[in-house]
């Protein structure tokens, strides 16, 4: 019976295609009037035409003012120099301890802290001891003489009296107002601007500034120097002493506990105690020798076997032994060939070869009893070795005391003695600075201040423009609020002026509608939208919703997306589209190109790449598969199950099924309630009857809607903002 309702909507998706109407142009909006205020533009202006001249004369003599003040004022000229904080260091100076990142670690709080030292007072008596600032009138007011507008200005407080101030005090307050550092953002160069009514002044001062800068800087580097030179002298000399005590204890701990060092820097006892253990290991290496070597003959001798060992091989007496038993044998050989066994030769030849081999094994049996008489030597001698060694381990172990005393007393000397010598390493790198007269600075002069021609101030054209703009706004704004404060209500005017002239204007009034504010009148809200606020609603009950039907084109796709965008308003919601046709689902993904169910269920993907986000709402999208993927793929039971994975995380999940021609029933129909987007040629009668089948085939409610959403109901980002 399924599988008939969904050949039965597919057929009706096809006849409600071929009767579906040409869509109609869709109404032009009528424009919207905007309503006139009660200003009179036109008022406004006549009476700034009339009174032209209020406005036109206060311009022109501010301007002529300004002119004439930005001409007499007495001109100043700005030069600007330029320094680098690097950190430089000569390689040859610097300290053996130091690595290069602790002298490279300079950041923008250190670059801030070098500007200070620009600004600082003592550069600034340097610079005006040098430059002979204070004999100048510029730089020092009671030079100038005196000044009655200052005066008044410090009778009331607002300007110091000069009189009443030092002369270092009056030369530092206008050398700091002409004077002008910053760090350039986003680097280590500071600038430095000076402005003087001389030009040359300017960047003579500027560049003093500068190089009283690299001045104060080695300065503080050779004082520092010597600072640490006069306390390391101090230092070193102490140590000295110290250093030739502890060696002194040293020594004398070892005389009189005849710890006595030999070769390799060990103790006698130690070095003693080796040699007899080398000499021990030898001594019991020749013992097992010469027992296995005698052992090795008696068995060969005892058994009857030929003699093979070494020792009895290298004899001389052997060799020859062997040699003639060779010769007999060849004799024997020889006469055996022509002579038989009972023949005196032949028993003659044999007497000699027994008699041979009986030497033979003398011989050999002497050189076992040699070997014998060897390892009982050397047995002897390792007797005599361990009892010597045994003395000495008992020598040695009654100086372990007096041997940690000693290594303590050693390690508190050298501990003394390395000291010293860093001390004395870090003096000579203190007093190479301190004599070096031309040791490097953190900074260094990247551009030198150069005369200017051109007055930095005042700047006669904004001047002019900025007093001359102001009083042509301030005057023009005096006239509009006079003849603002001055009007009356222009319509209570107007309508006694027409009951004067035009008798009939009296009952065109009365005729008129009477103005009153509107209400603001609601739209009425359209299907999707109203179907949209039942699921909200419902809860728990339009967990999972399955939109299907007849709808030809993309009309059912984007009813499931409008439907979706409305729930995610307020609720988390997904869209997933099994119809694996629908271009505006795949449009309004910020990822068209995303994997979806088919690469989920081929194991492609997972689902954190399958979902994406609705470019134009907070609702979430999974598509069906890229294109050409499988359909067949939808039918497997994995489907259910990442089906019911998106239920336990969305509060809506909305399933596009199309005209559900090849899904399972049960994945569209479990614990589901049903949206119809019917084709809008479709009968009622048909209709009613869709939605009695779709109850029947299990959906929980099945909701039948009027027509689907167009996609020119679909609202633009611009109105879902304004709303």
């Amino acid at each position: 019976m399924r599988m008939a309702l969904l050949r039965w909507i597919r057929g009706a998706a096809q006849i409600a295609a071929a009767a579906k109407p040409k869509s109609a142009p869709a109404p032009v909006k009528p424009a919207a009037t905007v309503a006139s205020g009660d200003l009179d533009l036109r008022a406004l202006g006549e009476a700034l035409s009339r009174k032209r001249r209020f406005i036109i004369v206060p311009t022109v003599i501010v301007a002529a003012l300004s002119i004439a003040a930005v001409n007499l004022v007495t001109p100043r000229y700005r030069s600007e120099a330029r320094i680098l904080i690097d950190g430089r260091e000569n390689v040859f100076l610097r300290p053996s301890g130091e690595r290069n990142e602790e002298r490279a670690a300079l950041d923008a709080e250190a670059v801030t802290s070098q500007v200070q030292l620009v600004l600082s007072r003592e550069l600034a008596r340097q610079v005006i001891k040098q430059n002979k600032l204070a004999e100048l009138p510029e730089f020092d007011p009671v030079l100038r003489g005196l000044s009655p507008l200052r005066s008044l200005l410090a009778l009331f407080g607002i300007a110091r009296d000069p009189f009443s101030m030092t002369p270092e005090e009056r030369v530092l307050d206008s050398y700091f107002d002409r004077l002008t550092a910053y760090a350039v953002d986003k680097s280590r160069v500071i600038v430095v601007e000076f402005q003087s009514q001389d030009p040359e002044l300017a960047a003579q001062v500027v560049n003093s500034v500068g190089e009283n800068y690299l001045v104060l800087q080695q300065s503080a580097r050779q004082q520092q120097a010597r600072s640490a030179s006069q306390w390391l002298s101090g230092e070193i000399e102490n140590l000295r002493h110290k250093v030739a005590d502890a060696e002194s204890r040293v020594e004398d701990f070892r005389s009189k506990s005849s710890l006595f060092v030999g070769t390799n820097n060990t103790t006698l006892s130690n070095q003693q105690m080796g040699e007899l253990n080398t000499q021990l290991n030898n001594a019991r290496a020749q013992k097992a020798d010469a027992e296995t070597k005698a052992r090795l003959i008696r068995e060969m001798l005892q058994s009857g076997n030929p003699i093979e060992a070494s020792e009895v091989l290298n004899s001389e007496l052997m060799r020859r032994l062997s040699e003639q038993r060779v010769t007999l044998r060849a004799q024997l050989a020889e006469q055996s060939s022509t002579l038989l066994d009972n023949h005196p030769r032949i028993k003659e030849l044999k007497a000699q070869l027994t008699d041979l081999d009986r030497q033979i094994r003398d011989e050999a049996g002497k050189i076992s009893r040699s070997l014998e008489n060897d390892a009982r030597i050397a047995g002897g001698r390792v007797d005599s070795l361990n009892a010597s060694l045994d003395q000495l381990k008992k020598q040695a172990s009654s100086s372990n005391g007096q041997d940690v005393q000693l290594r303590a007393l050693e390690r508190e000397a050298k501990a003394q003695r390395d000291l010293l010598e860093s001390y004395l390493a870090k003096y000579r790198e203190a007093t190479t600075r301190e004599n070096i007269e031309a040791g490097p600075s953190d900074g260094r002069i990247i551009s030198r201040a150069l005369v200017s021609n051109t007055p930095a101030y005042p700047k006669k054209l904004p001047i002019v423009l900025i007093a001359t703009l102001a009083t042509l706004l301030l005057a023009t704004g005096i006239v509009v609020t006079g003849e603002l404060l001055g009007m009356t209500a222009p319509g209570a005017s107007r309508l006694a002026s027409t009951d004067a002239i035009d008798p009939r204007a009296e009952p065109m009034i009365e005729a008129a509608p009477e103005l009153v504010p509107s209400e603001p009148i609601a739209a009425e809200p359209a299907e999707i939208e109203q179907l949209a606020t039942v699921l909200r609603g419902e809860g728990a009950n339009a967990h999972k919703i399955t939109v299907l039907g007849t709808a030809p084109g993309e009309g059912l796709a984007a009813t499931a997306l409008r439907l979706a965008r409305l729930l995610a308003q307020d609720a988390r919601t997904v869209l997933v589209d099994l119809a694996a046709a629908a271009p505006v689902i795949t449009a309004a993904s910020v990822d068209p190109d995303a994997p979806g169910l088919a690469e989920l269920l081929q194991g492609e993907a997972s689902f954190a790449e399958i979902i994406t986000k609705d470019g134009r709402s907070r609702a979430h999208l999974v598509n069906a598969g890229r294109p050409g993927f499988d359909r067949n793929l939808l039918k497997s039971p994995r489907l259910t199950l990442a089906i019911d994975a998106l239920l336990r995380v969305y509060d809506h999940v909305l399933l596009n099924a199309g005209t559900a021609s090849d899904l399972p029933a049960e994945l569209l129909t479990a614990g589901a309630r049903a949206v119809v987007v019917p084709a809008p040629a479709m009968a009622p009668d048909a209709r009613a009857a869709l939605c009695e089948q779709l109850e029947a085939v299990g959906f929980s409610v099945v909701t039948m809607l009027d027509k689907p959403v167009d996609d020119a109901d679909e609202p633009r980002p611009e109105v879902e903002a304004a709303a």
